[in-house]
């Protein structure tokens, strides 16, 4: 997937319900960046709004602050800084910086230790592959016990209509940059991996101590085993008006039962790291 460039920060709509949580932190960044025509102003936007643990973490600097030949990952373990170009993507991949540092920080410190030990090479492996789909369409859900159940068995009836009152006790809070660039031009397709384990997300902005939870959780070994269930977004009441008429579910395309080889609208490529 094309980047969208950072012009495309006008198209943000806030109200989104997959944008609730970061509105309060994403909209001011949005609009100082958007305000902004110089090369380097999404870094600098981002930069300016650290706050707390997020600036302990991690600083924003433009992309050309990549030395050539250095993997991103590392070089951001290295310096705790993180390459920025001026386009959607990096914008969300900041954001999520500044809401939950420490998971992020847990990411790229297993990203690089993979990198030290292994290289960069045509694969990434399957610990570094669970990472990037985790860091790229990741996302966390707390609800209750009959939708887990349905999730995992990707009972898409029994998940959306037959027990579609439960989705107002649940809350899905999108981690993944990418899933939120996608979901500025949503696509019916656009699909979450959903980390199988439930943590707590606080009903007010942002994730609270979730974040803390979620880089304890972020175990190499168990990421190993791409711990996810697909989740299309899209399909999640109150998300899209077109799935109050039930035939939105009778998509095969898109809402395939368990053991069925899915194709989604979720590109994994990280044009930092070409392995």
């Amino acid at each position: 997937m094309t980047a969208l460039p950072v012009s495309s920060l006008a198209a943000i709509d806030w109200s989104r319900p997959w944008l609730a949580r970061h509105a309060a932190v994403g909209a001011p960044v949005a609009q100082r960046a958007a305000a902004d025509a110089t090369h380097g102003a999404t870094a600098a936007a981002l930069q300016a709004s650290v706050r707390g643990a997020a600036a302990d973490a991690v600083r924003f600097v433009p992309q050309d602050r990549l030395p050539d030949g250095e993997p991103y990952e590392s070089y951001i373990f290295r310096t705790r800084e993180v390459p920025t170009r001026d386009n959607l993507h990096d914008f969300f991949n900041g954001l999520i910086w500044l809401h939950c540092p420490a998971a992020k920080r847990q990411l790229n410190r297993l990203q690089a230790g993979e990198i030290a030990r292994a290289g960069v090479g045509a694969t990434r492996g399957p610990l570094r592959d669970a990472l990037t789909l985790f860091d790229e369409n990741g996302a966390l859900l707390d609800a209750p016990p009959a939708l887990w159940d349905a999730l995992i068995a990707r009972d898409w009836p029994r998940l959306f209509v037959t027990e579609r009152a439960l989705w107002a006790q649940a809350r899905l809070w999108v981690f993944g940059h990418a899933l939120l660039e996608k979901l500025v031009l949503p696509r019916k397709a656009a699909t979450a991996h959903v980390l199988r384990r439930q943590l707590p997300i606080g009903r007010e902005g942002g994730v609270g101590d979730t974040d803390l939870r979620l880089a304890e959780a972020l175990a190499p070994a168990w990421l190993a085993g791409k711990p996810f269930a697909p989740l299309p977004v899209l399909g999640i009441p109150g998300w899209c008006a077109e799935n109050e008429n039930f035939s939105f579910y009778d998509d095969p395309d898109v809402f395939r039962p368990r053991g069925t080889p899915r194709t989604t609208d979720n590109s994994r490529v990280r044009r930092h790291d070409p392995a």
